[in-house]
């Protein structure tokens, strides 16, 4: 009896959605279900988190992390790093809202041998139909996208091309947990990037676009529609949008005392300030 009247003063307190929520039928799972929603923000709601996040360091967002105990979550796997970086300017680092993208490998043929004509129709169609870039549309000013790709497939979905147009758009900076090509000119064009490796191949016979701003999996972490991104050379960090104020707040703090006492410090040993200690 006493469990029972527990139970029905805790639904009381259920939001509503809680207790009206029904599980998904059969039929609805085999046509496929997500269980992880997709947050939607304003653009003014991702300006007002981004002006916190300014300037932070990836150190002091993990610390930030720690602090609302969120210790070892959102730090991707060190082995996605900044393809260039630039220590007196700082240009490579970047903060921004994610938008997501996943390439799967596929699970077509590829080409064969066509005539240069036939091929170019082939691979045209795949970029068309498989591989596309729908995410691009959703790109706005501080965005961040981030993509899980293929794992083990040598491919550029990232180029020289692309990733320019996407900086056009508003992209702040890209990760994938995957690969990039042209790299040479991604350096020269000094668009932010973070990678696990080089590739080389295209996407058509590769890999296809499997999902647009669904939650994924980047660097061995969890990535939602809406989280922040921060990325420097230290590697990347995602702060799950809920906890974005409290640990911005608990990060500002640390960076804030890190350059007062290393302003300190340059004057005892004769370095001029820099960037990285200016208030």
């Amino acid at each position: 009896m006493i469990i029972v009247l527990c139970l029905l003063l805790l639904s009381l307190f259920l939001p509503v959605s809680a207790q009206t929520a029904k599980a998904p039928d059969t039929d609805a799972l085999r046509a496929g279900w997500n269980y992880i929603a997709t947050p939607s923000y304003s653009e003014a709601a991702d300006r007002d988190i981004l002006a916190l996040f300014k300037g932070l360091r990836v150190s002091d967002v993990v610390d930030g992390m720690d602090a609302v105990g969120l210790v070892d979550t959102g730090t991707m796997d060190p082995e996605i790093h900044s393809l260039w970086r630039d220590t007196e300017n700082f240009n490579h680092r970047f903060v921004g809202i994610a938008i997501t993208a996943r390439y799967v490998p596929t699970q077509n043929p590829t080409a064969g041998v066509l005539s240069i004509k036939a091929y170019d129709d082939w691979a045209g169609d795949w970029y068309d139909k498989k591989s596309t870039e729908s995410y691009a549309a959703l790109i706005r000013p501080g965005t961040a996208l981030v993509i899980e790709d293929a794992p083990s497939a040598d491919v550029g979905s990232i180029g020289s091309y692309n990733i320019l147009e996407w900086k056009s758009l508003g992209c702040v900076g890209v990760v994938t947990g995957g690969t990039a090509r042209d790299t040479d000119e991604v350096i020269t064009q000094k668009v932010p990037l973070y990678l696990r490796r080089v590739g080389r191949g295209i996407r058509p016979g590769r890999n296809e676009l499997e999902s647009v701003n669904r939650p994924i999996v980047c660097g061995g972490v969890l990535v939602v529609p809406g989280d922040v991104i921060v990325a420097d050379g230290d590697g990347v960090v995602v702060v799950p949008r809920a906890k974005a104020e409290d640990v911005a707040k608990y990060a500002r703090k640390i960076m804030d005392g890190d350059k007062e006492g290393r302003r300190e410090l340059y004057k005892k040993v004769g370095l001029k300030p820099d960037p990285s200690v200016k208030k």
